[in-house]
């Protein structure tokens, strides 16, 4: 999206697909965020930058013309565009109390600006093509945020009812596509405490088969950084 927003970078985006094709790549995945901060997508609660959903449209519609799928990111756990620090610091600035980043997951203005931007995104009628997100065979699945934790509650209790709340809100918008967390891949200790010894960082407050087996999520992920784990 941000190369596709800069007129002397959009060619990056083609060039990209094109040859991501070529290497027989089928399904790929990007942000459908970037909070506040430089050339944002939502640079207030609810208030977006049309040229930059603009540039997200024509991702979306170039990714359908290379015979690509698209796994789109929701917000991002780190401060990188925006992600959790940036939603707690917006609640914060309308008057809220709130303690932490880990606040994300409880406090009901800051889902309330979550859920928002999930209902814009999911919505979004795509400039180019014409169709909603909601109903564009080009996405393939939804993810609710990119590496999500929460090391105030390392027992997975409140990121899990998150992603119950979150995931079947999302649904109640879009049954059509498949959804799925955004999770590294950590055990958590409801589940299967004898794995938590495998976790290359510890416990990050996720449950891998917890979280996963929530009804609206549709399939699992990993991220493996071979280099540093």
């Amino acid at each position: 999206m941000l190369c596709a927003s800069d007129p002397s970078l959009v060619g990056k985006v083609t060039d990209a697909l094109a040859q991501a094709t070529a290497s027989g790549l089928t399904v790929a995945r990007t942000w459908a965020f970037s909070d506040g901060g430089y050339r944002p997508l939502q640079y207030a609660p609810g208030r977006y930058d049309e040229s930059m959903f603009k540039a997200l449209d024509f991702v979306v519609y170039e990714a359908g013309k290379h015979g690509i799928k698209l796994i789109l990111s929701l917000v991002n756990n780190y401060k990188d565009f925006g992600g959790r620090p940036q939603y707690v610091e917006w609640a914060k600035q309308s008057g809220q109390k709130l303690k932490s980043d880990d606040d994300f997951y409880t406090n009901p203005v800051v889902k309330s600006y979550y859920k928002n931007h999930v209902k814009t995104v999911l919505t979004r009628v795509n400039t180019i093509s014409g169709l909603a997100y909601k109903d564009d065979p080009t996405i393939f699945a939804w993810e609710l945020m990119n590496e999500p934790r929460c090391m105030s509650d390392l027992s997975g209790a409140t990121f899990q009812r998150w992603v119950a709340e979150m995931a079947a809100y999302l649904k109640s918008i879009d049954s059509k596509h498949l959804l799925e967390i955004g999770l590294e891949g950590f055990y958590g200790g409801s589940s299967m405490p004898d794995r938590k010894q495998f976790n290359p960082d510890g416990e990050v407050g996720t449950d891998f088969l917890a979280n996963n087996q929530v009804p609206e999520i549709d399939f699992a992920t990993i991220h493996a950084y071979s280099d540093q784990w």
